[in-house]
Protein backbone atom coordinates (compact mmCIF):
# COMPACT_ATOMS: atom_id res chain seq x y z
CA UNK A 1 0.00 0.00 0.00
CA UNK A 2 1.38 3.39 -0.58
CA UNK A 3 2.67 5.67 2.30
CA UNK A 4 -0.17 8.32 3.53
CA UNK A 5 -3.83 8.65 4.73
CA UNK A 6 -4.78 6.88 2.24
CA UNK A 7 -8.31 7.27 0.03
CA UNK A 8 -10.86 9.54 1.09
CA UNK A 9 -14.36 8.04 0.11
CA UNK A 10 -18.14 10.18 1.13
CA UNK A 11 -20.90 9.14 1.48
CA UNK A 12 -23.67 10.93 1.94
CA UNK A 13 -26.32 10.25 4.48
CA UNK A 14 -29.95 12.50 4.72
CA UNK A 15 -30.19 10.61 8.81
CA UNK A 16 -26.24 11.17 9.23
CA UNK A 17 -26.92 10.43 13.59
CA UNK A 18 -29.11 7.42 13.09
CA UNK A 19 -26.87 6.24 10.50
CA UNK A 20 -23.76 5.86 13.01
CA UNK A 21 -25.81 5.07 15.56
CA UNK A 22 -26.84 2.08 13.86
CA UNK A 23 -23.77 1.13 12.69
CA UNK A 24 -22.41 1.85 15.65
CA UNK A 25 -24.88 -0.92 17.36
CA UNK A 26 -23.13 -3.34 14.59
CA UNK A 27 -19.85 -2.82 16.45
CA UNK A 28 -18.67 -0.54 13.67
CA UNK A 29 -15.62 1.89 15.37
CA UNK A 30 -15.95 5.88 14.36
CA UNK A 31 -13.03 7.94 14.92
CA UNK A 32 -15.30 11.16 14.68
CA UNK A 33 -18.51 11.53 15.65
CA UNK A 34 -21.00 13.13 13.48
CA UNK A 35 -19.74 16.81 14.01
CA UNK A 36 -20.89 20.10 12.36
CA UNK A 37 -17.81 21.58 10.40
CA UNK A 38 -17.40 24.84 9.17
CA UNK A 39 -17.82 24.14 5.51
CA UNK A 40 -21.40 23.53 7.04
CA UNK A 41 -21.52 20.14 6.45
CA UNK A 42 -22.42 17.22 9.62
CA UNK A 43 -19.75 14.42 9.25
CA UNK A 44 -18.61 11.12 11.00
CA UNK A 45 -15.41 9.59 9.61
CA UNK A 46 -13.92 5.95 10.28
CA UNK A 47 -10.93 4.04 8.53
CA UNK A 48 -11.65 0.74 6.37
CA UNK A 49 -9.11 -2.28 7.00
CA UNK A 50 -6.77 -0.86 4.39
CA UNK A 51 -6.83 2.61 6.58
CA UNK A 52 -8.91 4.62 4.07
CA UNK A 53 -11.03 7.23 5.55
CA UNK A 54 -14.41 6.79 5.08
CA UNK A 55 -16.42 10.18 5.96
CA UNK A 56 -20.70 9.58 6.06
CA UNK A 57 -21.73 13.14 5.51
CA UNK A 58 -24.87 15.19 5.75
CA UNK A 59 -24.31 18.53 3.15
CA UNK A 60 -28.12 19.32 2.63
CA UNK A 61 -28.48 22.28 1.30
CA UNK A 62 -25.20 23.40 1.68
CA UNK A 63 -23.59 21.05 -0.40
CA UNK A 64 -25.32 22.19 -3.45
CA UNK A 65 -25.76 26.34 -3.00
CA UNK A 66 -23.64 27.31 0.04
CA UNK A 67 -24.07 30.45 1.77
CA UNK A 68 -20.77 31.98 -0.24
CA UNK A 69 -21.61 30.53 -3.32
CA UNK A 70 -21.35 33.50 -6.05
Amino acid sequence: MPKGEGIYVYFECENLDYQVEKLKQNGIEFDQEPTDQRWLWREARLKDVDGNQLILFYGGENRLNPPWRI
